[in-house]
């Protein structure tokens, strides 16, 4: 992540920033997005239950997970899967679709019948065409075969939860995602710090602390700038959220 300090009211650019001018636009630009565990995080209380008998698989999906600061619960043996099931509302199951001791077929309606919101994402170590579309008819969200990358299953836990609305942006990407936004809108607009200071009325150290991610700006500050940029602030939230799918495909 980008530092630096703040500067004084005489400064015409925030330290560390690209001193280069851009050429003119029309368009704010936002610089590519990080990697999704660096940008996103759950959306509230994001509980994922992962049901599967190797304990070793719930461990690793369980640490993944919990970099989002999603609620994992693992549960590795049979007899527990149903009380676990009905403890409480899950936004995503993993599943493993073999069990020992367990009916798949069975195992898939309880889920459907308990969690009748949640995504399911059916993982299995012994894929066919029958449990494919087993799965297909009970409309779950995905299904991955093992050895699966962990990579391929974290994305396919943003994506179901995305399509759902139950992504944000972590609070300090959102600021620092603002603040490259208007940066290189400032920039390709050939305008300074001091020049947008003039314009908003805002101050050259407090302008700067926006563009680095540092500050958050009050919507009034925001509207102030944008109309500094002959920006809407929709505009502005347009570019920031554009990234955000663009990690989850």
């Amino acid at each position: 992540m980008a530092s630096a300090h703040g500067e004084s009211a005489e400064s015409s650019e925030p330290a560390g920033a690209d001193s280069e001018s851009t050429a003119n636009g029309t368009q704010p630009v936002v610089e590519e997005a990080g990697e999704a565990a660096d940008s996103i995080q759950g959306a509230g209380d994001v509980a994922v239950l992962v049901v599967d008998d190797d304990p070793s698989i719930g461990r690793l999906v369980e640490a993944t997970l919990t970099e989002h600061e999603f609620l994992v619960q693992v549960v590795s043996d049979p007899r527990e899967v149903e009380a676990a099931l009905r403890s409480r509302l899950f936004q995503v199951v993993i599943l493993d679709y073999v069990i020992p001791g367990l009916s798949s077929a069975d195992l898939l309606r309880l889920v459907q019948d308990t969690q009748p919101d949640a995504s399911i994402v059916v993982v299995t170590a012994f894929p066919s065409v029958e449990s494919a579309l087993e799965c297909l008819r009970a409309r779950t969200f995905d299904y991955i075969t093992k050895p699966f990358q962990v990579d391929v299953l974290k994305k396919a836990v943003l994506l179901s939860l995305d399509t759902r609305g139950l992504l944000r942006l972590s609070e300090q990407v959102l600021r620092e995602r603002i603040g490259v936004a208007v940066r290189e809108r400032r920039k390709a607009l050939g305008l300074t710090l001091t020049d947008l200071a003039r314009r908003t009325k805002i101050s050259v150290g407090y302008l700067s602390q926006i563009e680095l991610g540092k500050n958050s700006a009050s919507i009034e500050t925001l509207y102030r700038i944008c109309l500094g940029l002959c920006l809407s602030v929709s505009e502005v939230f347009r570019a920031v959220e554009g990234p955000q799918a663009e990690m989850t495909r």
